[in-house]
């Protein structure tokens, strides 16, 4: 067959047009990463727990539901999660069930059945489990790694014995919580218990744990360190710090002294360059030069970490966005902080969740609101995320069961809807959230 001049330029359009469409559709579909959602199957007393997965589109931002999943927890009432070893393998602290079959976890009615679940992330996202382990301590309810991915860091709410309390801590310690470590094997993904080398148990055996201060809230690893914060309304909030040991994941009393923070309602530390303090009471700028002046709900209090943990008060007074409360968790974004508000837990309608953004002075470390914050979450949201793009931000949201997606403006800081669906529904009330970059 041959063609005219004119024919063979209409072919050559139409190949040119169908190699772009193809390089399109290509573009819109490929997956920059998977994030996973831990949470209970409904929103009944039992807890049962699920993981969630999808797949980023890096296009659009769009999630789409990883096939396979939900899967099991591994147990009841999953908290949280962490994900190591370059994305190869994630573990899920099922904080289990009190005697009721509820999720309340304390001192008095601890829960049971706590446990770490392993998994492996295969092909397309799927999450296969592997074994599980458990914490030393009772009712545990953070877990953290370290930055080179060999060690697992367990909180623990609760010593199991009480007398290894003044063994570590001094004689006026009657009560404590603890620090479970593993080792991560780099290749099979099993954890192997750290023991205590520098305490040991009122009968000479070493410790399986490292104790901290009594009523622990959170937990951070930052600077070689491991930081809990731990207090109550009444007594104050304070940071108690360990030393970490890289090589062995040791952990090593530094300070004689634990660092207050002057403030009650501590809810969460973050680490990101600087260490981050989310405070949920109410805070007074009457001479704020950055800030608008007024009161507000909630605050951030920035430090530098120093040697052995100690801590460097940066900037003074950060305040949360006005109409927003109850900080949960934090992201950095290049010079763009959000904060994730999850207001009233109990209010589903609630007018206080959403997001505040702040712009980071790299040289001078101080923030400042990003114009037009604060930025629209779903209702109650447990944690925030970045994908690993660095372009779209998502929350998993507790009182709506959503996970919502926003774009993010690279120059501006500015959050907007995603130009596909901005929420999406999930099976149950979810717990936390985590992204990663490996997609094969």
């Amino acid at each position: 067959m041959k063609f005219s001049k004119f024919g063979k330029a209409l072919l050559m359009g139409a190949l040119s047009a169908g190699v772009v469409l193809g390089f399109t559709s290509c573009v819109q579909s490929y997956s920059v990463g998977y994030m996973y959602v831990t949470g209970t199957s409904t929103a009944s007393s039992t807890g049962s727990g699920i993981i969630s997965g999808f797949k980023i589109d890096h296009n659009t931002g769009k999630l789409t539901p990883i096939a396979g999943l939900p899967v099991s927890s591994g147990g009841a009432n999953p908290d949280r999660a962490v994900m190591i070893s370059g994305g190869r393998f994630l573990y899920v602290l099922n904080r289990g069930a009190n005697a009721s079959g509820g999720s309340t976890c304390t001192t008095a009615t601890p829960c049971v059945n706590s446990n770490i679940t392993q998994f492996v992330v295969g092909g397309n996202g799927i999450l296969t489990p592997q074994e599980t382990f458990y914490s030393q301590g009772i009712n545990p309810f953070r877990i953290l790694a370290d930055s080179s991915g060999n060690f697992l860091y367990v909180l623990d709410h609760d010593s199991p014995a009480s007398a290894s309390c003044a063994l570590a801590l001094g004689a006026s310690a009657t009560a404590c919580g603890d620090v479970t470590v593993f080792q991560i094997n780099a290749t099979t993904g099993r954890l192997q218990l750290v023991v205590n080398a520098a305490v040991t148990s009122a009968t000479g055996s070493p410790l399986t744990y490292f104790p901290v201060p009594a009523n622990p809230i959170d937990f951070v690893y930052g600077g070689g360190n491991i930081l809990t914060m731990s207090g109550t309304p009444t007594t104050g909030d304070f940071i108690f710090p360990y030393t970490v040991n890289g090589s062995t994941g040791q952990l090593t009393i530094n300070q004689n002294t634990s660092q207050p923070l002057n403030i009650h309602q501590g809810t969460a530390l973050v680490y990101s360059t600087y260490l981050y303090v989310l405070d949920n009471e109410s805070v007074t700028l009457t001479s704020s030069t950055t800030f608008p002046n007024g009161t507000y709900s909630s605050q951030i209090l920035p430090f530098n970490i120093g040697s052995g943990g100690a801590l460097q008060a940066l900037n003074g007074i950060v305040p949360d966005d006005a109409t927003l409360s109850n900080p949960t968790y934090l992201v950095a974004k290049g010079k763009f902080i959000y904060v994730a508000n999850q207001g009233n837990n109990t209010n589903t309608t609630n007018a206080q969740s959403g997001i505040a953004g702040y712009v980071l002075d790299n040289t001078t470390s101080s923030l400042s609101f990003i114009a037009g914050q604060p930025f629209t979450s779903g209702a109650g949201p447990q944690c925030i995320v970045v994908d690993p793009s660095n372009q779209f931000i998502y929350t998993a949201n507790f009182n709506d069961s959503t996970v919502t997606g926003r774009s993010a403006d690279p120059n501006a800081g500015t959050l907007a809807n995603l130009r596909t669906t901005s929420s999406y529904t999930l099976t149950g009330p979810p717990t936390w959230c985590l992204v990663t970059g490996r997609t094969s």
